[in-house]
């Protein structure tokens, strides 16, 4: 048997290839982590993206947007209103005015929101610019009309005829023409919020279980390098691998729990916050225009007819039930059970929502006695009525409506301010992470390394 001598300072062809190994899998080892923290970065990055657009961009623009209908019923409503109330109420006629001027500078702010939400997209642009076209055009006819009311100094109830003549030319342009277009855009704009969300519905879970498998595939690496170095040196696992096992873990762990609750943030934000904000400010524009339609309904005997249809589909649209006519969906308001259809059917519930559906129902009683007085002819006491408490049963509803609207929003705001905190953490610990475990990972290896120096 021949023996083979070694000179002294030198190593077997296997000891010789001890350091090379460990570098490879020192290496594998490192990319896998880089591979874990790439995963998390995108996957943080994407969150945060979707809690941004959501919740700061494009989400509270469309609900601004969604304002634009409700100020502009609301200025056709208040015309109507000074409309019918003739040489009296001189108090409530300049009230109206006011309100009319206060929601024309919201419905041109909210027009402002509704360009900037457009970004690139010509056609949004071109609704934009016909809204303002028409609310121009509208303006012109509705000073027109309110100019002969004033000349006319008619009695409170319906005015002369040519007075009913130019509202009717602003009225049409308003509901046939404007509030069409200004819904249309707002359901335009809240596709960018459900966009965003179905793609970040998607693509965050995917990233999650990227994180997932890259911290496997890490923490894997970290302990084939333990035992590899263990076996080798005939030594204890190092304690500096074991950290940066433990670290590794702990960043896989917190890194998928983050990205879970911004998923479930982004979610919440989405079904309990702004999908209900939306759905309330939609309502809140609707019963706005459907109580204006109560003074159109006195203002103009030609036309009765059809505003009381009209002021029946709006309320069918808000709170659904099988009716008829007007007289079966008032018996139908108070009498009806409790699964409601409609925009508010799902928001009915909890101590609020059936506040807000009382409210309601007083709205719809008071407009019986509204319409009475109309019918048997006592115009003067139908205005009365009208101004009085009509109006202060459909405030009473309206805020309602509005209080409904601000606990949502406070859902809403505190879902994207939990997914942005959790995130706002993770990305601060995230460098501090990745430099311990690349000095652990160091400390560990290093050492044995200079053993074959």
């Amino acid at each position: 048997m021949t023996l083979v001598q070694t000179r002294p300072g030198t190593s077997l062809p296997a000891e010789r290839g001890v350091p090379r190994r460990i570098r490879v899998i020192s290496g594998i080892t490192v990319a896998s982590l880089a591979l874990l923290f790439v995963a998390l970065a995108a996957g943080s990055s994407t969150a945060r993206d979707g809690l941004r657009v959501i919740g700061r961009d494009a989400g509270p623009q469309v609900v601004a947007t969604a304002g634009l209908y409700l100020a502009l019923s609301d200025m056709d409503a208040q015309v109507a209103n000074v409309l019918v109330m003739g040489d009296g109420y001189p108090r409530e006629r300049e009230a109206a005015t006011a309100r009319y001027e206060q929601q024309r500078s919201v419905a041109n702010q909210a027009l402002l929101k509704a360009f900037e939400l457009s970004g690139d997209n010509p056609a949004e642009r071109r609704t934009v610019q016909s809204v303002l076209d028409g609310l121009g055009r509208y303006e012109r006819l509705a000073g027109q009309a309110l100019l002969l009311d004033e000349r006319s100094g008619h009695a409170p109830g319906p005015p002369p005829a040519e007075v009913v003549r130019a509202y009717r030319d602003a009225t049409d342009l308003m509901r046939q023409v404007l509030l069409p277009q200004a819904y249309n855009l707002t359901l335009e704009n809240g596709t960018i919020v459900r966009r965003t969300y179905d793609e970040k519905a998607f693509t965050v879970p995917l990233l999650r279980d990227a994180v997932v498998v890259a911290g496997v595939v890490a923490i894997g690496c970290l302990l084939w390098l333990q035992i590899f170095l263990a076996r080798r040196f005939r030594r204890v696992f190092g304690p500096a691998l074991i950290a940066a096992t433990l670290v590794t873990a702990l960043a896989l762990i917190s890194g998928v729990a983050v990205l879970g609750r911004d998923m479930q943030a982004l979610r919440t934000a989405k079904s309990d916050g702004f999908d209900s904000v939306l759905t309330l400010a939609k309502a809140r524009a609707i019963s706005n225009s459907m109580q204006g339609d109560q003074s159109r309904y006195l203002l103009d005997k030609d036309r009765a007819d059809t505003y009381e249809h009209t002021y029946l589909d709006k309320s069918m649209s808000v709170v659904y039930f099988e009716a008829g006519n007007l007289d079966a969906y008032h018996r139908k308001v108070t009498t009806g059970s409790k699964d409601f259809l409609g925009l508010l059917g799902p928001e009915l519930v909890g101590r609020q929502g059936l506040a807000a559906l009382a409210a309601y129902r007083e709205f719809q009683a008071s407009d019986v006695e509204f319409r009475r007085l109309v019918l048997g002819g006592r115009a003067n006491e139908a205005v009365a009525e009208r101004l009085g408490p009509v109006t202060t049963a459909f405030t009473a509803y309206d805020e309602a409506l509005l209080k409904l609207a601000e606990t949502h929003q406070g859902v809403f705001k505190r879902a994207i301010d939990r997914g942005e905190g959790a995130l706002t953490t993770l990305w601060l610990l995230l460098p501090f992470a990745i430099g311990a475990i690349g000095l652990l990972v160091i400390a560990g290896v290093w050492p044995r390394l200079k053993e074959y120096r």
